[in-house]
């Protein structure tokens, strides 16, 4: 109760997998260095998702990150707006509040509640399979919200076509990363899309 008194929403994630690269530097906020790695987590099907961590160089410190480290990572999934021109126009990284050694199975778990900020979209893939897209918008402290694309399948995909702008809803699933072709000025470029997949998602007030 204490945290919607706040105004902020439940948004966690916990991810372990085999971190990829040296940590690099991803920016600087109120005089405070982070860094970035792409760590790599498997699925049950045998696919893989790779995922950018953004950690402080503090805790960086504390924890040093090295490629092909299997890591265990608690955090926040965070998302911000690309003005570069080049990438995806939604960047989204998991941002890290506890970092450590892991020797188990994959892990990727996440828990989100918030509000729909966008109509739903209800579509078919090429196969005739119903899907449903999503955009929740997840508030943070101090007047500040991280907007996620989400999907939901079958039968959940048609649930999630009857809500509305504005209903709030918690769900569990994971994050996912999807390899796309998009053409830019006549040549294929590869980028990668971000996108939480629900498993379960429970609304917090009735749905007409």
């Amino acid at each position: 109760m204490r945290e919607m008194e706040l105004g902020w929403n439940e948004n966690h994630i916990v991810l372990a997998g085999l971190a990829e690269g040296t940590p690099e530097r991803s920016h600087v906020n109120h005089g405070v260095t982070y860094l970035r790695f792409p760590l790599h987590v498997s699925r049950l099907s045998g696919a893989e998702d790779v995922v950018n961590v953004v950690l402080s160089q503090e805790q960086l410190y504390r924890r040093p990150v090295a490629p092909g480290q299997c890591l265990r990572v608690e955090g926040e999934v965070r998302s911000y707006n690309n003005r570069s021109g080049f990438g995806s126009k939604l960047v989204i990284t998991v941002y890290a509040r506890q970092l450590g050694a892991w020797a188990g199975e994959h892990v990727n778990e996440l828990a989100l509640e918030g509000a729909l900020c966008k109509p739903p979209v209800l579509r078919q893939t090429p196969l005739g399979r119903e899907i449903c897209d999503l955009l929740l918008a997840v508030n943070r402290k101090y007047s500040r919200a991280d907007y996620l694309p989400c999907i939901a399948w079958g039968g959940l995909a048609q649930w999630c076509a009857r809500l509305r702008v504005g209903d709030r809803v918690r769900l569990k699933g994971r994050l996912q990363s999807r390899v796309y072709t998009k053409q830019t000025g006549g040549e294929p470029e590869r980028r990668t899309a971000y996108e939480v997949s629900i498993m379960s998602l429970e609304p917090l007030h009735e749905v007409e």
